[in-house]
């Protein structure tokens, strides 16, 4: 490690803690908890995305890959933190463990993409289970973990700023989260249009199929709890994952069961797929999975308007998405006061384009009164550009607390 890089990243750890220990984080795990576990005060402010290439902030120094990663989690984490939403900043860093996995892909088969390659350019999916006897090549997943590879990266982040900050080693099998999404790897290995075709043309083929994905999670996971690599870093709720039902997030602690845990769950890729065919081809193999963790946040970009009798069946949900493509005042309707709210605004609406404070003040106060009563919390996501605007987020969340302070 070069002794520029070295300094680089020790400087930016000093500045990071800072923000981790600043005044008010204490109270923002507070809300959280309250808000997780159904009775919170007021809706919450998760200002997940922010267009970070376009932010002159985002530039690196570091040239080593294991160093330029962390460097720029630590700038992104700074500039998060001036926005000055309700997120929380933990004081930990983290690193990977190094899983083995089958090279083609997790599943055994590699899904490739056809386009130019060049950033912001559409690409087209070229999935690789183009008939139905290339199933058979699937591979089924292990939960495996190559020591020594994981601990020359622990140790290699650890001789740079191991003295300044914790270092956590996230242990926990690759197969969860968007891995571990049985709706997103389907699609990566048959293709959406395909998929759909299949729950009507070949149903007990595409039964067959899920129930290898499913099988394979759940024994990956269940693999990782039996090796002790499930612990509290593992939460994951696609906001802050606190609740008053578990423990809080935590770094290289002591091995712990799924149920005492955060999980993410979705299904973006059947948000055209009717309620009948989710339930039948999705949702009934999510719930086994979900089913062993403590609690459960379900719904990333897909519509649930239609869905969330559903999703009732799920024994431990605590979380609903509300997307931009949803209705929100239909959802609320249904939702009520059972479950967490994660409203999700177009962020195109909010900052995507000609940054209009009307605007944004009245789709959030008609979709907040809609939410009356509810408890909810506002994510802003997928924010793909603000129009190389960096005040543009930070703006966008004073207007989101004027909304929430005036309702």
């Amino acid at each position: 490690m070069s002794t520029k890089e070295r300094s680089i990243l020790r400087d930016l750890a000093k500045h990071y803690l800072d923000v981790c220990h600043q005044d008010g984080m204490d109270e923002r795990r507070a809300l959280w908890r309250k808000q997780n576990s159904l009775h919170g005060d007021r809706p919450l402010i998760y200002a997940r995305a922010f267009a970070w290439h376009e932010m002159p902030e985002c530039q690196h120094l570091c040239e080593d890959p294991l160093y330029r990663d962390q460097e720029n989690w630590f700038r992104h984490s700074l500039f998060w933190d001036t926005l000055q939403d309700d997120s929380i900043f933990e004081p930990w860093v983290s690193v990977d463990a190094a899983w083995v996995t089958p090279p083609e892909g997790v599943w055994g088969l590699p899904c490739n993409w056809v386009g130019d390659g060049i950033a912001g350019h559409s690409r087209t999916m070229d999935a690789p289970i183009k008939e139905l006897a290339d199933a058979a090549r699937l591979v089924e997943p292990h939960h495996v973990i190559d020591e020594e590879e994981t601990s020359r990266r622990a140790d290699k982040l650890h001789d740079a700023i191991g003295d300044i900050i914790t270092i956590n080693v996230e242990r926990a099998t690759i197969y969860r989260d968007w891995y571990g999404d049985i709706s997103y790897q389907l699609v990566r290995l048959r293709g959406i249009e395909q998929v759909m075709v299949d729950m009507m043309e070949n149903p007990d083929w595409l039964h067959r199929l899920l129930t290898f994905m499913r099988d394979g999670i759940l024994q990956a996971q269940a693999e990782a709890e039996q090796a002790g690599d499930w612990t509290l870093s593992a939460h994951e709720n696609q906001a802050m994952s606190y609740a008053e039902e578990l423990d809080d997030p935590a770094p290289n602690g002591p091995p712990v069961t799924r149920d005492k845990l955060w999980y993410f769950c979705a299904s973006q890729e059947t948000t055209l797929v009717g309620p009948g065919l989710f339930d039948e081809f999705m949702l009934q193999y999510q719930i086994p999975i979900m089913a062993n963790f403590g609690l459960v946040g379900y719904g990333c970009c897909e519509d649930l308007t239609l869905k969330i009798d559903l999703l009732r069946q799920i024994p431990n949900l605590r979380r609903i998405a509300v997307s931009p493509m949803a209705d929100v005042a239909r959802c609320a309707e249904q939702i009520g006061t059972d479950y967490v709210i994660s409203y999700r605004p177009s962020p195109s609406d909010m900052v995507g384009y000609d940054f209009a404070p009307g605007r944004i003040r009245r789709i959030l106060r008609r979709d907040l009164t809609a939410c009356r009563g509810c408890h909810v919390d506002i994510t802003l996501k997928d924010v793909e550009t603000v129009q190389n605007d960096p005040e543009r987020v930070r703006r966008w969340v004073q207007i989101a607390r004027e909304v929430i302070e005036g309702l």
